[in-house]
């Protein structure tokens, strides 16, 4: 998941000197970051649709998306225009739609009392492979966007060496089911499963934008002078990213800690109270010290992805067992559909009001997805 996920944000890392190469308008560099999440709500629909998740059997998917997203992301360094560059990432993040949520199902099929902590773990790998491009970008000057592309299509790669050589199934996975059209019906007639669905909502209005956009409030915060541009970027600011996001990681992981022992709803709930607490507060340590920036993105960072795993763990408990990878998927195609619009929001509302105030509008997505999960217990029960 870590290998394969890098391909997520390696053009987002890159944005600024892609940007200038091509001359991107403000329109096409904000299409260039959304294009990922169009392709991922694409490619889950589809498979959502079609069960391919329960169809085929998960690891093969994994390994197949992880392949086809190398490839698709290599071909950005030849790309001749604009246009191209964002089909690309629009073909990325089909293929990612068969990294993400397969990946899942794999890991829940070997756990049940631990599935909390383990796809805790699995989140945390996929939040490292999403801050890598920026730990790249920040750790020298020198290194040319293609480079960066390159690199994350051979980690993909590597990615899906490994899960069809060394992963095998677990003993609580379904064997292959057939083609059910009512199946995504089936899924959501449980009110745990839309419970669980909605607050995952709420936590995605608040995620990607974040994760897309904190390097240019973190850059505007500490360089004035560049706040006006249509992606503001420095090596502080890829380093600021790669905090915050990598840090989510550690966040991930002692959630689904905690999550087995006290519930995942209570845990998801405290992290959606935390992140939206950040969201409202970013504008109070905009052109604070470094140092600060970087404690308050730390917290931010652990807090808004430590809800994601259990919100996807609480989906799978409620879920018939052989239609688990079709709700995980339907789920994160929901929750990705929905980014599109907060990612794409968070520029405009900086370009009118300054970056200093932009996240303050995804304060609302972690607090009604926390309200939603009132209706479920500590343990996760309805």
């Amino acid at each position: 998941m870590f290998l394969g996920m890098t391909l997520w944000f390696s053009a987002t890392a890159a944005t600024a000197q892609i940007v200038a190469e091509f001359r991107l308008t403000s329109a096409e560099a904000a299409w260039l970051t959304m294009a990922v999440q169009g392709g991922f709500v694409i490619g889950t629909l589809a498979s959502a649709i079609l069960n391919l998740p329960d169809v085929i059997n998960a690891r093969r998917l994994f390994a197949a998306g992880c392949i086809c997203g190398a490839a698709a992301n290599a071909g950005l360094v030849g790309a001749p225009t604009p246009v191209a560059l964002i089909a690309l990432r629009v073909a990325t993040g089909i293929s990612l739609a068969w990294v993400y949520p397969p990946g899942m199902k794999i890991a829940a099929g070997w756990f049940k009392e631990r599935r909390g902590a383990a796809l805790g773990v699995l989140i945390g790998a996929l939040t490292i492979g999403s801050a890598f491009p920026h730990l790249l970008a920040a750790a020298s000057a020198n290194v040319p966007w293609r480079v960066l592309m390159l690199t994350a299509s051979a980690l993909a790669i590597v990615g899906a060496g490994i899960v069809k050589t060394f992963v095998g199934d677990g003993p609580y996975v379904a064997a292959s089911a057939p083609f059910q059209p009512d199946a995504v019906l089936q899924v959501f007639a449980n009110r745990g499963t839309r419970l669980a669905t909605l607050g995952y909502l709420g936590h995605m209005w608040e995620l990607y934008a974040v994760w897309t956009w904190i390097a240019a409030f973190a850059t505007a915060s500490l360089h004035p002078a560049l706040a006006a541009d249509v992606a503001p970027s420095s090596h502080a600011g890829s380093a600021i990213a790669f905090l915050m996001i990598a840090s989510g990681a550690g966040g991930s992981v002692i959630a689904g800690l905690w999550a087995d022992g006290i519930g995942k709803s209570r845990v998801a709930r405290w992290a959606m109270m935390v992140s939206g607490a950040c969201a409202a507060g970013a504008c109070f340590v905009f052109s604070a010290p470094p140092a600060v920036l970087a404690i308050f993105t730390i917290v931010w960072g652990v807090a808004v992805v430590a809800d994601s795993a259990q919100l996807s763990a609480l989906v799978a408990q409620y879920s018939p067992r052989d239609h688990v990878g079709t709700a995980l998927t339907i789920q994160t195609c929901a929750g990705f559909l929905l980014t599109m619009a907060s990612i794409r929001m968070i520029p405009a509302l900086a370009h009118s009001f300054g970056w200093q105030w932009a996240f303050l509008a995804l304060a609302p997505g972690p607090a009604l997805g926390a309200f939603a999960l009132i209706g479920l217990d500590d343990r996760g029960q309805v």
